[in-house]
């Protein structure tokens, strides 16, 4: 008996352990286009050998004409695939970070809410073509490490679990899964608009790398992305396992100095930013940590680094002080024992 088509094979392969292997029910997130549809027929499929439970959800943002009867659509296509629940979530998108970044923030929300109403993770379809993408993003962009290291498979925030398996899986292995399933496909305006950065990304810049560099350019993104997250993660690590030593030592909520300057700037930094975010430090940027640092590495006996939300931190007799809102103390100076950085 001949099995399912090779692309229809791959997709169900590529969520099949991770169905099994949580007990939690999942929401498959469908848009209606080619990825997220093969995500939720691929999960609706294992879901019967696994015994899982398996819903879906659309959501409308009514950013475009029509946007109701497309999610109505979208919700009798997942009805139709066995899954249930399946919600359609009404967004009201605002004006902040753009339209993409609003409408990502309103979807994000709604999900998050439906993931806590039901005790489920979401599943999303992001492909390894999107995590290129994302990868070349934080590169032209100099976001920082974490961004190249692109979108993990698996993440937790706030309580809501974010379930990507498809980051293994060309988009054009999900088109074709769905092709060879019959199942329709909303191909989405605005991912074809060149007023969007992602869309030029996708339609002129990594073909012209393709072209290049001879192919290949989309996986090797993908798995420096996976190099770089392990990095990332091992450092992450050791500035944990550094940041509970140092507060211990310290032992009033405050972090000695010294020891921070021996640390390399890479695991410093780590520190910093563990110490002001466990510490409930909002909307902590680079240059308000380049500034903490200085006090650290350039310390001439200036006084507090104001942070968002109306806190500061201050050094005194050698220990970084973190200054709750509202607080403020003059230039401390050095304590009589502890030398200025030459």
């Amino acid at each position: 008996m001949a099995g399912p088509p090779r692309a229809v094979a791959e997709v169900r392969r590529a969520v099949r352990d991770g169905l099994r292997g949580d007990d939690r029910a999942v929401l498959a997130a469908c848009s209606g286009g080619a990825d997220s549809v093969a995500l939720a027929a691929a999960l609706a499929f294992e879901a019967r050998s696994a015994g899982a439970r398996v819903g879906g959800v659309t959501v409308d943002h009514g950013l475009q004409a029509g946007s109701a009867a497309r999610a109505e659509s979208t919700a009798a296509l997942l009805r139709g695939l066995g899954l249930d629940p399946v919600l359609v979530l009404t967004v009201r998108v605002g004006d902040d970070g753009g339209p993409e970044g609003a409408a990502r923030t309103a979807r994000s929300t709604a999900l998050a809410a439906a993931a806590r109403e039901h005790g489920a993770r979401i599943a999303l379809g992001h492909t390894l073509d999107d995590q290129a993408e994302t990868v070349l993003l934080g590169l032209g962009r100099g976001s920082g490490p974490r961004s190249v290291a692109g979108m993990v498979a698996e993440r937790t925030a706030d309580g809501v679990g974010w379930w990507r398996p498809l980051l293994g899986v060309r988009r054009a292995t999900t088109r074709q899964a769905c092709a060879d399933q019959g199942l329709p496909v909303w191909d989405d305006p605005w991912n074809a608009d060149p007023a969007y950065t992602r869309v030029r990304l996708r339609t002129q810049a990594l073909p012209l790398l393709e072209e290049v560099l001879g192919g290949g350019v989309a996986p090797a993104l993908a798995r420096t992305a996976g190099l770089l997250r392990e990095d990332l993660d091992a450092l992450d690590a050791l500035a944990a396992a550094e940041l509970a030593r140092l507060a211990a030592e310290s032992g009033d909520g405050g972090l000695p100095a010294r020891p921070l300057a021996e640390l390399p700037a890479a695991l410093r930094r780590r520190v910093l930013r563990g110490w002001l975010n466990g510490s409930g430090v909002p909307d902590l940027q680079a240059v308000h940590l380049r500034a903490v640092e200085t006090l650290v590495t350039g310390w001439r006996g200036q006084g507090a680094v104001d942070l968002p939300g109306g806190a500061g931190v201050v050094r005194a007799s050698g220990t970084l002080e973190l200054l709750p809102p509202g607080t403020r103390r003059g230039t401390p100076g050095p304590a009589p024992h502890e030398e200025l950085t030459p």
